[in-house]
């Protein structure tokens, strides 16, 4: 075929994705409706927008409320220093107190794992839980804001054509339909519910033998004897470990690799202006070129107040997107809460806040290294909700190959990279209780399907859902957490929770492909840059199914990602 034609067809297609995405916009936002129905559906989503404002700020009341003060160091002795300083009422004097205690995200699950009083936890557990209920206060609860969310989605969904809001949500949706996640979750959970109960009775026979008497571990004991059962197998500690990853030699690594996998080169120009003085800007060329194709700002510290503060995060923002018609080219802006640094003028991460580094940066490359020509399907846009996180979730994969851990280490004092023992072992301390971890998201991710398709009360629903997926007791009299459950009822994850689980097993599938020619540098380069061709250049101009299929030659499957978390296959594929 003539190179014009092929470019042409090429260009065809891309015309098409961007009418094929307003198209569809048109149709969920009511433009081929009567009037009639086009005004119940306006005002749907009219009243939508309201309680969705209403239930976030109710929750967020309620979050802020709780606090519990405590003098007794005893209780905080085993706290982290960071721990004691985000919580102590005068920071300043971090290891007098007294302390505050609260369930503000950044800290309450931290408490939960360091926290040595089991009464105190059941009152963290139960304050968080117990957000919403209508058994809290009663101004604050959120169960008719559940309700009425569910009932205005599903109400819009029927009057635009389709039976349910799932229904709905599956056309912006890789997986196309309800039953195809399904079938996820249930080959996911047939390997998971067993590697719960194991890992559950094993950390039961741990607590017990340090003079815990219980029969059952409740949900608020997991966290702190889990971490405890952590550092006593792979004598894991964050701190220990966060003196081996400073910022800038984690940088010098991540941008390294990189390089070396999608052929670029990234550089640093100073003298650019940005909107503080710790803000970095870098450059993205192509080898050979002098003109950057890209560029991305970097604000990676914490400042006061200044920044939402979420536990291990980051944000990519998308500055200026890709577009042939205007001659632009991409910039992003990657933002973080990491410490500021030391008297010596390093900042130094945490393993968590290296992967979440390693994430944002590659769902930047998304943005970053689109060759799509129009701005609507460029990067990120137009791309299925549940495959966005698919390429931030590719990079942390390389976390546990030992030439690239070296590369982003360099101990405090001496300088060592990481020792080999101890690269082991936070290999090992990853995968610690996956099958929990596994379960608990598969529970969340049937929930919020299942409440976006059926009339029945939410607690019904959780009733009915909980003993399939998780292998504690529901204290349903203070157990409320659908009704803090933000990410379906106020933010964007309505009948798309699962989408995070999805993007996973795509990712655990796509790196399985450079895992599988781990010892042949040319045939990972050759990998890189079939992953660069599609993944990152295509964006949203192309489904992601087909994007998957002409990367991987097949469509995905969840075996490597059960091979990721180190969960044993229980049962063969359909």
């Amino acid at each position: 075929m003539p190179a014009a034609t092929y470019m042409a067809i090429h260009e065809r297609a891309r015309r098409a994705s961007v009418l094929k995405k307003y198209a569809l916009e048109g149709k969920l936002n009511g433009l081929e409706l009567d009037e009639k129905r086009k005004a119940t559906v306006m005002y749907n989503l009219s009243k939508l927008a309201q309680e969705r404002h209403d239930f976030k700020f109710k929750n967020d009341i309620s979050t802020r409320q709780h606090a519990q003060i405590v003098s007794d160091r005893t209780i905080v002795r085993d706290f982290p220093d960071d721990l004691l300083k985000a919580t102590a009422l005068d920071p300043n004097y971090h290891l007098n107190g007294p302390w505050k205690f609260t369930l503000q995200p950044h800290v309450y699950m931290r408490l939960m794992e360091h926290c040595p009083s089991r009464d105190i936890r059941w009152l963290l557990w139960k304050a968080n839980v117990n957000r919403g209920s209508v058994g809290g206060v009663k101004e604050l609860a959120t169960s008719l804001h559940v309700e009425e969310i569910r009932f205005l989605k599903n109400d819009t969904a029927k009057h635009l054509g389709y039976h349910s809001y799932v229904d709905m949500s599956m056309e912006t949706k890789m997986a196309g339909s309800r039953q195809a996640v399904d079938q996820m979750l249930d080959v996911l959970l047939e390997s998971a519910k067993p590697a719960q109960d194991e890992e559950l009775q094993l950390l039961l026979e741990y607590a017990n033998e340090r003079g815990f008497k219980t029969d059952c571990l409740e949900l608020w004991d997991v966290p702190y004897w889990r971490r405890k059962q952590r550092l006593s197998l792979y004598n894991y500690s964050e701190d220990k470990l966060k003196e081996y990853f400073p910022l800038n030699v984690v940088l010098d690594g991540l941008f390294q690799l990189c390089e070396n996998l999608f052929n670029i080169v990234i550089k640093t120009r100073t003298g650019v202006t940005a909107w503080h003085k710790d803000v970095r800007y870098y450059d993205v060329f192509e080898p050979h070129s002098s003109a950057p194709v890209a560029g991305f700002y970097l604000d990676p510290y914490a400042r006061g107040d200044d920044k939402m503060r979420v536990q291990n995060s980051g944000w990519v923002v998308g500055m200026q997107s890709k577009s042939q018609v205007t001659d632009s080219i991409p910039l992003a802006a990657l933002i973080f809460n990491f410490e500021p640094p030391t008297a010596e003028g390093q900042s130094y991460l945490t393993f968590e806040e290296v992967k979440a580094l390693f994430q944002k940066f590659g769902q930047s490359l998304q943005h970053l290294l689109t060759r799509t020509y129009y701005a609507e399907v460029a990067g990120s846009s137009n791309v299925e909700w549940d495959a966005v996180e698919i390429c931030s979730n590719i990079l942390p994969h390389w976390l546990f190959n030992k030439d690239v851990i070296e590369s982003i280490s360099s101990h405090r004092d001496s300088g060592d990279k990481l020792p080999a023992a101890m690269f082991q072992n936070l290999c090992k301390a990853q995968n610690h209780m996956a099958g929990v971890d596994l379960c608990r998201e598969l529970y969340l991710s049937a929930l919020d399907l299942e409440l976006y398709s059926t009339k029945d009360y939410w607690l019904d629903v959780v009733k009915g859902l909980w003993p399939k997926y998780r292998s504690f007791e529901l204290h349903y009299k203070y157990d409320a957490h659908p009704c803090s459950f933000m990410q379906i009822f106020t933010d964007e994850w309505a009948a798309a929770f699962y989408s995070h689980l999805w993007a996973r097993m795509i990712a655990a599938d796509v790196y399985s492909a450079f895992y599988e020619v781990r010892d042949d540098e040319q045939q990972i380069r050759d990998v890189g840059k079939r992953f660069r061709d599609t993944f990152l250049a295509l964006g949203g101009s192309e489904q992601c199914s087909q994007i998957f299929r002409e990367f991987r030659g097949r469509d995905p499957s969840p075996t490597a990602l059960l091979k990721s978390l180190g969960i044993k296959k229980c049962k063969q594929e359909n």
